[in-house]
């Protein structure tokens, strides 16, 4: 978490540096509220295309940048908290074009008189260009605005359906691409041949080829398998529904922990599930889905064996590493389903750490309990099932009475991620190292 937020305040705090040193402008001498709004306009402007810039490329999951921000799944959240910044920066960019007018109009504010244009050199043929295009520009980033607006609160909205998200999600590429005319027109262009300049060429650059990409449907296509569904299992008690997939085209293989994006239905798209069984390079692949939203309460009716599947991945870090004799993992609910992989790779290749996996869980499955026992043994790990009826809550006073030397453990969550927050804080608050609490941010949106 602390390198999602560490990520977000360099770049907020970088662009800022960049404009203050290139506009250069002595803020003392500022002579009144119109030139603030310019001044505050090109600021806002710079701040809010940078933000959507870098969003817009971790949108085409760039898996180099994994292992700096913890996985895919914290730089969704750092998309995620690009997109809420980029919102709010184009709403206060917006206020400021818009705002004074009203107050001119209103009366509340009187204009300064403008003086003559310096006329432009007859050789500054990029210069006039933008400057004629600057009406246009003003005209497509207002329309942009609320197109953007609109489609960002859609994509925050947690009950917008998934399979809508998915679809109207990709079209903020577009918006984005006349975001950027609005800014390359617009940017004062003193500020072009500066570092400043650079760095927004290069960002616009890299965002509108990002943005093709998502246009285009090409987010992960080196990525990507085709197979088939071979077999299904139900646990009608828990609602999850286990699917073993054959791959026939190639799968660079992945480590326990990781998950990966499953297309069963082209209607829907891709969705990102945990996978739920070891690499043993045979071309087989689990994975154990919860009915936890509209598709996936569907989909035991939906899928069938010999239904097709495409498979994008690997994704993830919460792979396990750290160099603590022992592991304590907690499993809550389905997120029991990274502790499964792990637990087959064990029993095949054994790391020699001491580990304790908890798993709670609302409803008790014999036959699945009795499958998680199994593993357990033969990955020889020691297994404490808590029944939520039963055995009450888990908390961090069992997991430390439970496991004395929990000091010389790394903690690895997978499960609910207000359930994960709290067991961090407390156990963080009784001596726990902050960076030996591994949680696993499942969320895409």
């Amino acid at each position: 978490m602390k390198n999602i937020q560490r990520s977000l305040i360099f770049i907020l705090l970088g662009l800022s540096l960049l404009w203050w040193l290139a506009d250069g402008t002595a803020w003392g001498s500022v002579p009144h509220f119109f030139a603030w709004r310019s001044l505050l306009t090109q600021w806002s402007g710079v701040l809010g295309i940078g933000v959507m810039s870098v969003a817009m490329l971790l949108a085409v999951r760039p898996v180099r940048l994994e292992p700096w921000l913890g996985g895919l799944d914290k730089m969704y959240r750092l998309h995620k908290w690009l997109g809420i910044a980029g919102l709010v920066l184009a709403l206060g960019h917006w206020l400021l074009s818009e705002a004074p007018k009203w107050l001119v109009g209103w009366g509340w504010l009187t204009r300064p008189p403008r003086g003559p244009r310096a006329p432009l050199p007859e050789d500054a043929l990029v210069q006039r260009f933008f400057v004629g295009q600057r009406h246009l520009a003003e005209n497509i980033g207002e329309w942009a605005f609320y197109a953007v607006v609109l489609m960002l609160t859609l994509a925050l909205v947690k009950r917008f359906p998934y399979r809508y998200f998915f679809k109207t999600h990709r079209w903020i590429s577009v918006v984005y691409v006349a975001l950027v005319w609005h800014s390359v027109v617009l940017l004062q262009w003193s500020y072009w041949p500066s570092v400043l300049g650079v760095v927004m060429a290069v960002l616009m650059a890299a965002g509108t080829v990002a943005a093709g990409v998502v246009l285009l449907r090409k987010v992960g296509d080196g990525r990507k398998a085709t197979g088939d569904v071979v077999a299904l299992r139900r646990f009608e008690a828990l609602n999850v529904l286990e699917l073993e997939i054959a791959l026939h085209s190639r799968w660079a293989g992945h480590q326990a922990g990781q998950f990966a994006f499953v297309t069963l239905h082209a209607d829907e798209g891709p969705h990102p599930f945990t996978i739920s069984s070891a690499w043993m390079g045979d071309g087989r692949i689990t994975f154990i889905i919860k009915a936890l939203g509209d598709y996936t309460s569907t989909l035991a009716q939906r899928v069938q064996v010999g239904d097709g599947v495409e498979v994008e991945g690997p994704y993830g870090q919460f792979q396990f590493q750290g160099d603590a004799p022992r592991q304590i993992w907690i499993g809550a609910g389905i997120g029991i389903t990274p502790f499964i992989a792990r637990m087959q790779t064990l029993a095949q290749a054994p790391d020699g750490k001491a580990i304790d996996l908890f798993h709670s869980t609302a409803v008790y499955e014999d036959q699945a309990i009795a499958l998680l026992e199994q593993a357990a043994q033969a990955a020889n790990v020691r297994l404490h099932v808590l029944w939520d009826q039963r055995d009450g809550r888990l908390d961090a006073a069992r997991i430390t009475a439970t496991v004395p030397q929990w000091r010389d453990a790394d903690v690895w969550f997978c499960g609910p991620a207000g359930f994960g927050q709290a067991l961090r804080q407390d156990l963080i608050a009784l001596g726990l190292p902050a960076h030996r609490f591994h949680q696993e941010l499942f969320a895409m949106r």
